[in-house]
C-alpha cells in the first residue's frame, strides 16, 4: 500500500514538473520579445509573386521571397480595403478603416497621434523605424526614427527626409495642403537600392540591440512608371511574358458603370493597356498605336510587364542582402518578418492598368509571415484577412492586446499554430475616389470565400470635385461627374477570374439577396455610413430601393 502511494504520488509529481515545464516553454517570460521587420512594396501584385503559383510563376519573378515563403507561412487570402497607397497605409497603421481613420483617398494625410501601431509597440518596449515610402503626407513623428522619401519619392537618386539628419532644409509641398521644411539628403542610386543601404546602416549603427525593434522597410518599387536599376535592362528580354485572355476578350465582363448602358462609356472608363482608353493607355504611352490593334496590345502588354518585372526584380535582389545581414548577425531566428504590398496591381486582366478596382488582381494582397522560432504551422492558409488586421495581430505577437479603437482583428493565434475561428464571413472594400487619376468609379462591395458582390455607386464624396480636371493625364475637356450606378456579382468558384457577372442569372438570386442583407450590416458595423455625405446616401439609397 505504501509503495503504490509513494508511487502515485511519484508519478503526479512527476506530471506536475513536466506540466510546469510545458508552460514555462509555451509562455517564458524570460524570452527575448521578437523583433519584428514589416517590408511593404508598392503594388506589388500577388500573381508577380512566385510563390502563389499563379500566371507569372513561370518566369520565377521572386526566388527570394519564394525562399522566405517556403520556410514561413504563406497567406492566399489577404485583401486590403482600398486598393490605393495612402487609404492603404493609413489602414495598416491604424487597424481601423478609411471612414474611421479619416484617410479616404490620395489626399488623406495621418497626424501622429493617429500612428497607432508604432505608439503601441513603444509602449511594449519596442524601439520602432519607417524607412523609404511612407506617403501620409505627415512627418512619422511616432516613430524613434524615420528617414522616408516626401510624397511618392523619385526611383533614381532620390531625397529622403528625416527628423534632425540631413544634409540641407527644403521646403516640400506634400499636396492635400501640406507644406513644411524638412530636413532632406539626396542620395545617388536607385531607391531600392537606397533604401535597403539606409535600413542596413540602421540596424548596424542605430539599432538599440538592448530593446527589441520595430522596422517598417518600405520600398517605392514597383509602382509605375516602372523605372529600373541600369542592371536590369537584359533581364527578361528575350522571354515571352503569359498574357491574360481578358486582356483581348471578355464578352460578360462589367456592367454599365464600366460601359454605359449602351457601350458609351467603354472608351471612357478605365484606364487601358491596349488603345480603348482615349487618352492614357500604355500602348500609346510605349508607341505601338500604328500596328494592328492586338499585336500593338501584345507589344505594350510585355513592355509593361518587363518593366515591372524588372522593379520586382531589384526589390528580391535587395532583399536578399537584408536577409544575409540578419542571418550573419544572430538576428534570423527571433525576428517576425512579414512581407506585404500596400496593394494589389492589375496586370494586363481586364485590359486594366493599375489597381483600385475591386477585382482580385486589385484588392489581393500577397502577404508572407516568417518566423523560425514560433511559427509552427508552416505552409499556406487561406484564411479571410484583411490589412487592418496587422497591426492587431503584431501587437498581439509582441506581447500585448489589441486596443480597443482597432476595428481589425488578430490572427496571432494562427501564427502560433493554435486552432482559431474564422475572423470574418465576408471582408469589405471602399474605393472613395471617382474618375480621377485612371478613371474608375466610386464603388464598394463585400467579398466572401465564394462570392464578390461590388455596388458601383459612382459619385465622388466631395462635390467640388465636379467639374474640369487638369491632371497630367487628362485633357481639360474631360470632367469629374456621376456615372451610371449598377451592381456586378461573380462567383469566385466557377469563375476566379472574373469573367462573368452574374447580377441578372436567376440561379444566384437567393446568394445575391443574402450578400445584399450582409452588406449594408457590415457597412453599420465598420462605421462606414456616409453619415457626412448625405449626397451619397441619398443616392444609394435610391438606387437600392429600385432593384
Amino acid at each position: 500500500m505504501r509503495s503504490t502511494t509513494f508511487l502515485r504520488a511519484f508519478c503526479f509529481s512527476l506530471l506536475a514538473i513536466l506540466l510546469c515545464n510545458a508552460c514555462a516553454e509555451g509562455n517564458d517570460s524570460n524570452a527575448p520579445a521578437p523583433n519584428i521587420i514589416f517590408i511593404m512594396t508598392d503594388d506589388h501584385a500577388y500573381n508577380a509573386l512566385g510563390a502563389y503559383g499563379q500566371r507569372l510563376a513561370a518566369v520565377n519573378p521572386t526566388p527570394v521571397l519564394d525562399e522566405l515563403a517556403a520556410g514561413g507561412m504563406l497567406f492566399t487570402n489577404v485583401f486590403c480595403t482600398n486598393s490605393i497607397c495612402t487609404p492603404s497605409r493609413a489602414n495598416i497603421i491604424t487597424g481601423q478603416y478609411s471612414q474611421t481613420n479619416g484617410v479616404l483617398d490620395l489626399d488623406g494625410s495621418l497626424k501622429a497621434d493617429k500612428q497607432y501601431l508604432p505608439k503601441e509597440l513603444k509602449q511594449l518596449g519596442y524601439q520602432t523605424a519607417v524607412i523609404g515610402k511612407w506617403h501620409l503626407k505627415e512627418a512619422p513623428e511616432a516613430f524613434d526614427y524615420y528617414n522616408v522619401l516626401p510624397v511618392q519619392g523619385k526611383y533614381f537618386d532620390p531625397i529622403l527626409y528625416t527628423r534632425e539628419e540631413g544634409e540641407s532644409k527644403r521646403e516640400i509641398n506634400f499636396h492635400g495642403g501640406i507644406k513644411r521644411e524638412v530636413n532632406v539628403t539626396k542620395y545617388e542610386g536607385h531607391s531600392s537600392d537606397v533604401i535597403t543601404d539606409i535600413t542596413l546602416d540602421w540596424l548596424q549603427t542605430k539599432r538599440d540591440p538592448s530593446k527589441p525593434f520595430f522596422l517598417m522597410h518600405h520600398y517605392k518599387a514597383p509602382h509605375d512608371d516602372f523605372e529600373y536599376a541600369p542592371r536590369y535592362e537584359d533581364y527578361l528580354k528575350d522571354v515571352h511574358i503569359p498574357e491574360p485572355g481578358s486582356l483581348y476578350e471578355q464578352p460578360e465582363f462589367g456592367s454599365a458603370a464600366l460601359l454605359g448602358d449602351n457601350g458609351e462609356l467603354s472608351n471612357r472608363i478605365g484606364t487601358s493597356v491596349s488603345d480603348r482608353h482615349t487618352y492614357r493607355s500604355y500602348t500609346t504611352q510605349y508607341g505601338f498605336q500604328d500596328l494592328p490593334k492586338d499585336s500593338a496590345t501584345s507589344m505594350a502588354y510585355q513592355e509593361y510587364l518587363k518593366r515591372y518585372l524588372r522593379c520586382v526584380k531589384g526589390v528580391d535582389d535587395n532583399l536578399k542582402r537584408l536577409f544575409d545581414y540578419l542571418k550573419e548577425n544572430d538576428l534570423w531566428e527571433n525576428t517576425i518578418i512579414v512581407y506585404t504590398a500596400d496593394q494589389g496591381m492589375m496586370l494586363g486582366e481586364h485590359d486594366l492598368m493599375d489597381k483600385r478596382w475591386m477585382y482580385e488582381e486589385s484588392m489581393r494582397m500577397p502577404f508572407i509571415m516568417h518566423y523560425p522560432k514560433l511559427l509552427k504551422a508552416k505552409g499556406r492558409s487561406d484564411l479571410l484577412i484583411n490589412n487592418t488586421d496587422f497591426a492587431p495581430t503584431l501587437i498581439e505577437l509582441a506581447g500585448g492586446t489589441t486596443p480597443d479603437y482597432m476595428q481589425g482583428k488578430s490572427f496571432a493565434g494562427l501564427v502560433r499554430g493554435q486552432d482559431i475561428t474564422p475572423l470574418r464571413e465576408a471582408t469589405y472594400y471602399r474605393y472613395w475616389m471617382h474618375l480621377m487619376h485612371h478613371d474608375v468609379p466610386a464603388h464598394f462591395g463585400i467579398r466572401t470565400s465564394d462570392y464578390k458582390l461590388i455596388l458601383y455607386y459612382s459619385e465622388h464624396y466631395d462635390t467640388t470635385q465636379y467639374g474640369t480636371q487638369s491632371m497630367r493625364w487628362k485633357p481639360e475637356s474631360f470632367l469629374i461627374e456621376p456615372t451610371p450606378k449598377a451592381w456586378e456579382f461573380y462567383d469566385l468558384k466557377k469563375d476566379p477570374k472574373e469573367l462573368v457577372n452574374r447580377y441578372d442569372d436567376p440561379a444566384y438570386q437567393d446568394i445575391i439577396a443574402d450578400l445584399k442583407q450582409q452588406l449594408p450590416q457590415i457597412r453599420k458595423e465598420l462605421d462606414e455610413t456616409d453619415e457626412q455625405f448625405e449626397h451619397l446616401r441619398a443616392g444609394i439609397d435610391q438606387f437600392w430601393s429600385l432593384e
